[in-house]
């Protein structure tokens, strides 16, 4: 039976998936879901995603950073601090405009990036460890589902209002 969760009359099962979510939200805050052993907890989120960025998109300036993560520049500029401290992201010079700075990650970014991407993995596979190969993909394909419907609802629209 198919519903359409914008009507449907039964609050029961959509109490039930908003509560999953704020409980889900809770235990991965508070795992980080940081995934096993030495590295567990050892990178926050706004790192590990914005480590991924650079690593998936290669280096880009910070406002590029910031349109590709749906965030204000200045939230990336200062998330990007520390981990150009830590000398896992390098500043510098764009090629074409020397007065512009590219964020790039850096070998050992990289080599982090890697250690923690294998611990979540190997985490991922612990707490799914009794599902079936189905079972992994459809939940892969709803939290994406879910994830990105949640992503539209946060950018505003950039289609011109209807005209009546």
């Amino acid at each position: 039976m198919s519903m359409d969760m914008t009507t449907v009359g039964d609050t029961g099962l959509l109490d039930t998936l908003q509560h999953e979510v704020a409980v889900f939200a809770r235990r991965a805050e508070q795992t980080r879901l940081g995934g096993v052993g030495q590295v567990r907890n050892s990178m926050d989120r706004a790192a590990y995603l914005l480590l991924n960025r650079l690593d998936n998109e290669g280096p880009m300036g910070v406002k590029a950073l910031a349109a590709s993560m749906g965030i204000d520049s200045s939230t990336v500029t200062r998330q990007v601090a520390p981990l150009v401290e830590a000398g896992l992201v390098k500043r510098t010079s764009h090629p074409e405009d020397g007065r512009a700075v590219v964020l790039q990650l850096s070998p050992r970014g990289a080599n982090r990036l890697a250690e923690v991407r294998t611990s979540r993995r190997q985490l991922m596979a612990e707490l799914t460890q009794g599902w079936t190969a189905g079972e992994r993909e459809e939940f892969c394909a709803l939290l994406t589902r879910f994830n990105t419907a949640l992503s539209a609802r946060m950018t505003p629209s950039t289609q011109p209002p209807a005209v009546s």
